[in-house]
């Protein structure tokens, strides 16, 4: 399997002490979370065996990306130890495990696998924030802190991130999802429960890109295709992404979940950002 060189790596951006590329892949395939259906989480989650994942992960390598994104469970651990075994050398951002029963100790599991940055699942943040228990939150961010890695916090409510920057919490970049899939007036329940329609609407776009822009702290642009609601054609694709591309700042990053099933979605991905990024 091949690795791309420092030459031929996209487009990066420098937090710290660390480049990122301005495309990173993310890890929701991995785990079958689609936002789309109950049939498509499967065939997501029979996929990504072990191989299919590290494969993916070398071909995001080849088509030089240098960092990837997942969430922080005992699957993924061993998916990414696999890679490293066989000598991946991409970053890793990680989403703490919303199902685990003590986040601290997630928390403390992350830290073991050796991550350039931890963040706080976006749907646990709008849960405790709609129950009114979010402050809770800012000791979970404390105990991200301790582990010497960056952190980050993820939101589907704009308003959540912006609480935590009037707050003036200490985080380092903010999740930001381009589609509100929280507002829960527009949620209905379909197939027993089984799966949510969630609502993606095209004007929490502009909301979220507002609050991009007001920060100075860096962001990660995320479900910026929509759940694939955006990749109809591979124009629409690349509307998609000079549209995020063209409101995010300078310093900041878009992050784009990749199933390679069916087509090389990691290399057409790269060569959009390789253009225009």
């Amino acid at each position: 399997m091949t690795t791309a060189t420092a030459s031929e790596l996209l487009p990066a951006v420098h937090w710290g002490g660390t480049e990122i590329t301005r495309l990173i892949i993310g890890g929701n395939q991995i785990r079958g979370f689609s936002h789309v259906s109950v049939e498509l989480d499967e065939e997501m989650r029979d996929y990504h065996t072990v191989d299919n994942t590290v494969a993916s992960w070398f071909r995001a390598e080849a088509c030089g990306l240098n960092t990837m994104q997942s969430r922080g469970d005992a699957v993924v651990f061993e998916r990414l130890q696999a890679y490293r075994e066989r000598g991946g050398t991409m970053q890793w951002i990680c989403q703490t495990a919303g199902e685990h029963p003590d986040p601290f100790e997630n928390i403390r599991e992350i830290a073991d696998h050796d991550p350039i940055a931890i963040y706080h699942h976006g749907s646990v943040s709008d849960s405790l924030w709609q129950s009114g228990t979010f402050d809770q939150v800012e000791d979970r961010l404390k105990a991200m802190r301790d582990t010497g890695a960056m952190v980050g916090i993820a939101a589907h409510m704009p308003e959540i991130l912006q609480y935590v920057e009037d707050q003036g919490w200490d985080v380092d970049f903010y999740m930001t999802c381009f589609y509100n899939i929280a507002k829960n007036a527009r949620r209905e329940l379909v197939a027993e429960g089984a799966q949510n329609i969630e609502p993606f609407d095209d004007g929490d776009r502009d909301v979220i890109c507002e609050f991009i822009q007001q920060t100075d702290k860096p962001c990660i642009a995320y479900k910026i295709l929509g759940a694939s609601r955006k990749c109809s054609s591979a124009e629409s694709i690349r509307e998609a992404f000079k549209f995020a591309l063209d409101r995010i700042k300078p310093i900041d990053i878009v992050n784009v979940g990749m199933f390679q099933k069916h087509s090389d979605q990691v290399a057409m991905n790269a060569e959009i950002v390789r253009e225009i990024g």
